[in-house]
């Protein structure tokens, strides 16, 4: 069977073609009950930007919400506006920006803490919000629940935001499993604290070691395909036991020419200013036998 056509996309970039291809050769030849995927959701699954406008990542769907005074948003916006540039500084290494982004994540929760968040108004804060899943996201959703494909949402964002947006897309399916920052509602449903340990940019390798149950339940399943958009998400796969292959597909959506280099030696698919699914999606079919 030919490789997907989609491969030659404008936006799609490799270091080494033919290596993407034996993976995807190999992968589609073990069967899609060998496969789970594993992807990040804010700005992986969500889009970067729409109409030239940047969308909000499941931390900004609270931030800009009317559940938080405006004295909060402006500190929560000085804290990005500190933080976010390290993130995506080339020049710093990442145990450099590791304790830095903890920092970074721990002052956001405390603020929205101190918010009184109520439970039961989450889901009109994403019903109200911009939030947008990538064009193409009813086919990945719906074609990996028709195959019985696992696939696991990692996410350093705040999980309970994140199920409400895909459940009000309509997919959040039973295959779907997510990995995020829970938080912790009191007896009233008012928020008082985040649960368990932080899930952040930089530490999804421990939060995958830290899940050894659920990877040890896919173990018939040592073929992934994983998506993610920063350098951190490269680490989500190391749960994974006994694995087979790997095939990683990385969004770079911001700051490209500077990090192209990096994502280049790091993803096996890099897609720039890509905001759609199509490429996913299309090896999907590909590794489904395009049924």
């Amino acid at each position: 069977m030919s490789l997907p056509p989609q491969l030659s996309n404008p936006t799609v970039h490799m270091r080494d073609p033919q290596r993407v291809k034996e993976i995807l050769q190999s992968m589609q030849k073990a069967g899609s009950n060998t496969i789970q995927v594993i992807s990040d959701f804010d700005m992986t699954l969500t889009r970067f930007a729409y109409n030239g406008k940047r969308c909000p990542t499941c931390h900004n769907i609270l931030d800009n919400s009317k559940l938080i005074t405006e004295e909060c948003k402006e500190k929560l916006k000085d804290l990005l506006n500190t933080y976010y540039p390290i993130e995506i500084d080339c020049a710093r290494s990442i145990e450099e920006k590791l304790p830095l982004m903890v920092e970074w994540w721990t002052k956001a929760h405390e603020l929205l803490v101190q918010q009184k968040i109520k439970k039961d108004l989450l889901a009109m804060v994403v019903r109200e919000s911009d939030a947008m899943l990538r064009d193409g996201y009813q086919l990945f959703f719906d074609h990996l629940h028709k195959h019985s494909i696992p696939l696991l949402i990692f996410s350093a964002g705040i999980g309970d935001i994140l199920e409400e947006v895909i459940r009000q897309a309509g997919v959040f399916h039973p295959n779907v499993k997510v990995f995020s920052n829970y938080m912790d509602f009191d007896e009233t449903g008012v928020l008082k604290a985040f649960k368990g340990e932080l899930i952040h940019i930089y530490n999804k390798r421990e939060g995958a070691l830290l899940n050894t149950g659920h990877f040890q339940e896919l173990r018939t399943r040592p073929n992934v395909l994983l998506l993610g958009d920063s350098l951190g998400d490269l680490t989500m796969a190391d749960g994974v036991q006994d694995m087979e292959n790997i095939l990683k597909i990385g969004f770079l959506n911001d700051k490209v020419e500077e990090r192209k280099q990096s994502y280049l030696n790091s993803y096996d698919i890099v897609l720039m200013k890509d905001e759609t699914m199509d490429v996913p999606n299309a090896i999907l079919l590909y590794l489904t036998g395009n049924k």
